[in-house]
């Protein structure tokens, strides 16, 4: 039994083929940033990215009737809690009026591709995954609530796999997870639920491109500066974080500036360790100060530096699990298998809020 898993990023679709839960063929299919750039919008992309993902199947001898499913990245859609979910006419609207994110596409194309086979198509834990106790969402002002968007996927991928290692269920588990990518985000996972998180688009702390919290008057007094809704948005959470600082979000590059020694690359990274104790000391606060272990994921983690600097001031918490890169791939085929044996969630009838 083969499934197709395809997962849309900024610049890139990232498939594979999996044969009876193991991985087939994956593959990176890389997008010029060009070609991406002169799309108006992110749905502009689906005949480019789905004609794309059929000439990586047939380079393999593949068509899509060979396909037993097809699993997409899951987006920012509505509100749903933690599981896999069968893709229906809702999800694909949904993710075609959503606000725009490419991680969207992954519902669209894998329906795309499931009904031109005749089989079904299937999403797991999406961006918007949602699993906070209601009184969460109060943000202390009654006109804005706090929002739940977050690396749902990979959370609960690393969290489960953390539990692993520590000999217990992820359901029995008290978990602090920082997943470290172009956007940071840090998670409470209380006995198989994540109860709280500092939403990495405007909350938390800064990450390589993204802003994070930023002080609130300072932030009216910005956007009432002459910029329009669209820039002051775009500035905040494509061109924040290192990005703004330092003119440059690859931490490579970051990295490379605080071995020589730059001054203002020290003062950037030494405020993002402290964001990020204070934003695990949160955390810690929601989860009782109970916590088994802090686990470090996402493409950063990968950093020797940011391991070290952040084992020695977590340490004292609780023990320091590194798990660096990504499971989304793997997560997404499972949950498929998983859903075509045992049937998947119904997306209609299991969402929260509206867009």
């Amino acid at each position: 039994m083969r499934v197709l898993v395809i997962n849309p990023g900024a610049t890139s679709t990232k498939v594979a083929v999996f044969l009876d839960g193991k991985p087939e063929h994956q593959s990176t299919i890389e997008h010029p940033y060009d070609i991406i750039k002169a799309f108006g919008h992110v749905n502009d992309q689906i005949d480019y990215r789905l004609n794309a993902v059929h000439a990586w199947l047939e380079s393999l001898g593949l068509k899509p009737t060979d396909l037993a499913g097809v699993a997409g990245r899951g987006g920012l859609i509505r509100h749903v809690a933690s599981g896999t979910y069968e893709i229906d006419q809702q999800a694909v609207e949904d993710a075609l009026t959503g606000r725009q994110h490419p991680a969207n596409l992954g519902i669209v194309l894998a329906d795309k591709i499931a009904k031109e086979a005749g089989i079904k198509a299937f999403f797991s834990d999406p961006v918007a995954t949602d699993e906070w106790p209601d009184f969460v969402h109060l943000s202390g002002f009654a006109p804005v609530d706090r929002e739940c968007n977050f690396h749902a996927l990979n959370q609960k991928a690393m969290a489960k796999k953390a539990a692993e290692h520590l000999g217990i269920a992820y359901e029995d588990a008290r978990l602090i997870v920082i997943h470290l990518g172009g956007g940071v985000s840090v998670a409470a996972h209380d006995k198989g639920r994540i109860v709280d998180v500092f939403n990495v688009m405007d909350e938390g702390a800064f990450a390589l491109n993204r802003s994070g919290s930023i002080p609130v008057v300072g932030l009216v007094e910005y956007c009432f500066s002459g910029l329009t809704k669209k820039e002051a948005l775009a500035n905040l959470q494509t061109r924040g974080g290192f990005l703004s600082y330092l003119g440059t979000q690859d931490f490579r590059e970051i990295e490379k500036m605080i071995q020589d020694e730059d001054p203002l690359a020290i003062k950037v990274y030494t405020a993002f360790l402290w964001q990020m104790r204070k934003d695990v000391g949160a955390m810690s606060g929601v989860l009782g100060f109970e916590v088994d272990a802090v686990v470090l994921t996402g493409g950063m983690a990968n950093s020797k530096m940011i391991q070290q600097d952040l084992t020695s001031y977590l340490e004292p918490l609780a023990p320091v699990l590194i798990l660096p890169g990504e499971r989304e791939m793997e997560a997404l085929a499972e949950g498929a298998f998983y859903a075509l044996q045992h049937g998947g969630k119904s997306y209609a009838g299991s969402i929260k809020t509206d867009l």
